[in-house]
Parts: C-alpha cells; sequence; structure tokens
C-alpha cells in the first residue's frame, strides 16, 4: 500500500493514505444511499378512479345533473357538446346523468354481491378447512355442484325466476361469487390451522369457534379482502350483462348494461351511446381489478383476475 510522509517537529509519521482520505471525510459522505420506494401509479390510478366513480355515485343526487330520465327528443343522438358534455341517447337523455345514476346500480350489486357470498363463503370455508373430514368433503362437494352450472347461465336463471330487482340481481349474483370464497378460504384455513398459535389456543381449551374467529379469521382477512375486490369487478361484469340482456332492474333505471344495450343499434351513427359507458364499466373493472390484485400479491394471497 503506498505510504505518505507527514513532516513535523518530530520524526516522520507514516500514514495510511487510504485511512487518511477516509478521516478527513465527514461520516455522512461515505454512507450508502438509502433506496426510495417507487410509487405503484397503477396502484395509484386504480384507487383514484374508485374513489372518483365512488364519489359520483354517492353525489348523484345532489350534483347538479340533468335529469337523467328526461326526454329531450330534439337533442337525440347528439355528441358530446355544451349542452350535453357526454352527447345524449335516442331520446335525448343526458349521457353523464346516466352515467352517474347507472354507477348507483352497479357499485351497489357489486358491493351487495361480494359481501353477501362473501360473508357465506368465508364462513363455509373456515369450517371446512378447519374441521377438514367429512364436514370438508360435504361443504366442497357442494361448492362443487355449484361450480359445474355455467356461471352466466345460473344468474340468468335465478334473475329470470326471482324477478327483475336490485335485491334479486345481487342475491343470483352472491351464488356466482360463493364458491370461489369458499375454496379460497379453506386454502387459507388450511395453512393457518397447525400454526403454532392455533396450537397453543388448544392448549389452553379455547373453543373451536374462538379458534376460528380469535386466531384464524384475522389472518386470512387481508387475503379475503384483496380477492373480494376482484369478486366486485366480476360482480359488476356480470350486472352488466345482465342488464343488456334485459334481465337486471326495471328498464326506467339506468344501468351502464342497459345503455351499452340501447345504442348497439346507432354504432354507426352515434356511437357514443354505446361506447362511453362500455369505456367507463372497463375502466371501472380495470380499476377494481388492479388494485385487488396488486394487494393480493403484496400479502401473498392468491392472485385473480377477470377473464
Amino acid at each position: 500500500m503506498a505510504r505518505l510522509e507527514v513532516d513535523s517537529a518530530a520524526d516522520p509519521v507514516a500514514v495510511d493514505a487510504p485511512d487518511a482520505a477516509l478521516a478527513s471525510e465527514p461520516v455522512e459522505a461515505v454512507r450508502a444511499p438509502v433506496r426510495k420506494r417507487r410509487r405503484d401509479w397503477g396502484m395509484v390510478l386504480g384507487v383514484a378512479w374508485i374513489v372518483f366513480v365512488v364519489a359520483i355515485a354517492l353525489l348523484a343526487p345532489v350534483l347538479p345533473l340533468q335529469d337523467p330520465l328526461e326526454l329531450n327528443p330534439g337533442a337525440g343522438r347528439q355528441g358530446p357538446g355544451a349542452d350535453h358534455w357526454l352527447g345524449a341517447d335516442q331520446l335525448g337523455r343526458d349521457q353523464l346523468a346516466r352515467l352517474a345514476w347507472g354507477a348507483r346500480v352497479s357499485l351497489l350489486v357489486g358491493f351487495g354481491a361480494t359481501i353477501l357470498s362473501g360473508v357465506v363463503g368465508v364462513t363455509m370455508g373456515l369450517i371446512a378447512g378447519f374441521y377438514r373430514r367429512a364436514t370438508d368433503g360435504t361443504i366442497m362437494g357442494a361448492v362443487d355442484i355449484l361450480l359445474a352450472f355455467p356461471a352466466l347461465i345460473l344468474a340468468i336463471a335465478l334473475t329470470s325466476l326471482l324477478g327483475a330487482s336490485v335485491r334479486n340481481v345481487i342475491i343470483a349474483i352472491a351464488f356466482l361469487g360463493l364458491p370461489a370464497f369458499t375454496r379460497v378460504a379453506r386454502a387459507q384455513t388450511l395453512a393457518y390451522a397447525e400454526r403454532d398459535f392455533v396450537k397453543a389456543a388448544r392448549s389452553v381449551g379455547a373453543s373451536n369457534a374462538r379458534i376460528m374467529i380469535r386466531e384464524i379469521a384475522p389472518n386470512i382477512l387481508p387475503t379475503m379482502v384483496s380477492y373480494a375486490l376482484v369478486i366486485v369487478a366480476i360482480a359488476i361484469v356480470v350486472e352488466g350483462a345482465l342488464s343488456f340482456l334485459g334481465l337486471s332492474v326495471s328498464a326506467e333505471i339506468p344501468t351502464w348494461g342497459g345503455m351499452i344495450d340501447a345504442g348497439r343499434g346507432d354504432l354507426e351513427r352515434a356511437a357514443h351511446i354505446s361506447l362511453i359507458p362500455a369505456a367507463t364499466m372497463f375502466l371501472t373493472v380495470l380499476a377494481f381489478n388492479s388494485v385487488g390484485d396488486k394487494l393480493a400479491r403484496r400479502h401473498g394471497g392468491v392472485s385473480a383476475g377477470v377473464a
């Protein structure tokens, strides 16, 4: 190693050059830079769009929007402009107002069906994964029977049987989400049922119900919430399909699927009637699907998407 001679009144002193250089620099200069975590813009944009759509749906009655049911034949098929920011449909009804009120139906069905199927499905999955054996076989056998039915055909059959209303559509779509929640909750329960903290709870005399509710359920909750966002996206798509077929709610109530159906005969003359609600539904489904998928990966859970 190279050495430097330093003159002084005493004898020359040998100093290691690298040590001298380090000694002359402040401590902060030699610290390794801390890496900043990159912002996930996909997550940010997805959450922002969901918040925006939910806010528009909740505030639709108080926002300065036109009456979504008001007919104005003179403005029929009018494109976006000052009078109608997103255009008007064949009957002159304002597209922006109908989109806002249609969001109320789509989100109500999406969240309502997801909550209903989530509560029932997670409960069934917890019981199946915890007790196993005959209980597991019975519950998962029933789930497999539900999975054997084509999803959309089952939804059409249920809504046709129950009648067209928001409540019945929620019930019908909840049946479609039930198997998915049950299978994911069962898999998560199996992963935690033999952990040390569960064995410790058993050793102190905790009941099975207490172990499932207090020990296992909180651990699988993050995965189930992230998966629920994906189910919301699927529920919105199914509700739109039922509205498109005229099997969702009353024809007088604006829905995204109904708006798409209303404009399919005018795609060449007034494409905005169908394309604007279709684009709104696409962005909303994409946002829920993206946020749910990213949360699932972050928690190490199941990653799923809308096919």
